[in-house]
């Protein structure tokens, strides 16, 4: 390969997780707009502190994502390194308060002998997350792994923005909710692939670790669907 077409690919790379980056912020503000960064203007009521503490950590995390992108893009790998150390105590601290607040928030709705699967799918998430981000600091001098997995990794956590999105056909289908975040994850190991002609490795130990977080998926809207028709059995007998 010529120097050339290195260059153009190196621009093409910065590019393509800019807009990565810039998108995945915006599916972010779009889907919590309504009920965090712009609640007083749609009137939404008051959220406890540990719902703040949870936003501002991940909306911090994902400016930290895009910041990071445009400092390697300016070829500042010296702040991006120094950087990398908050972002490592800001991705453990996100998952700490991300599980303790999905926790807090089960358990008023928890009823004995109700399926755990909703809540076993969001801890999911998380750990998915931790993995990658853990798997980017140990490939932290190998620029090409690292800054794959950690795409991957901000990817990966859109799901609660993605389902919060105002518009009918996103509201209320968890399907269409599930097959856009699978989408905003193939679109990026897709477009990866094809302009490298080649799958990445970072991408495939990713995809593997979402299909593995998939399958669960599957368990958990066909023991969710179970749920829903035993529950309404129990109200019908109890109506009748």
């Amino acid at each position: 390969m010529n120097v050339d077409s290195k260059a153009k690919r190196s621009v093409v790379d910065r590019r393509f997780y800019t807009l990565v980056a810039v998108a995945a912020a915006l599916v972010v503000f779009v889907g919590f707009a309504r009920t965090y960064y712009l609640k007083e203007l749609f009137g939404t009521r008051s959220l406890p502190l540990l719902l703040h503490v949870h936003g501002l950590v991940m909306t911090l995390w994902f400016v930290l994502f895009l910041v990071q992108v445009r400092l390697v893009a300016a070829y500042r790998t010296d702040l991006h390194r120094r950087l990398g150390v908050f972002g490592a105590l800001l991705a453990l601290l996100g998952v700490v308060i991300g599980a303790t607040t999905i926790i807090v928030r089960a358990k008023p709705h928890f009823r004995p002998g109700h399926s755990l699967a909703g809540l076993a799918f969001q801890l999911s998430i998380l750990l998915v997350f931790a993995v990658l981000v853990a798997a980017a600091i140990v490939f932290r001098r190998r620029s090409d792994f690292h800054k794959r997995l950690m795409l991957l990794a901000s990817v990966s956590i859109l799901m609660p923005a993605i389902v919060r999105i105002p518009l009918r056909f996103i509201q209320g289908n968890a399907l269409v909710g599930f097959g856009l975040i699978d989408l905003c994850v193939l679109v990026p190991v897709a477009f990866d692939t094809i302009k490298n002609r080649r799958l990445h490795p970072a991408f495939g130990w990713g995809r593997a670790a979402d299909r593995r977080v998939a399958a669960f998926e599957f368990s958990f809207r066909r023991y969710a669907c179970l749920d829903a028709l035993c529950n309404l059995a129990v109200d019908v007998t109890r109506t009748y």
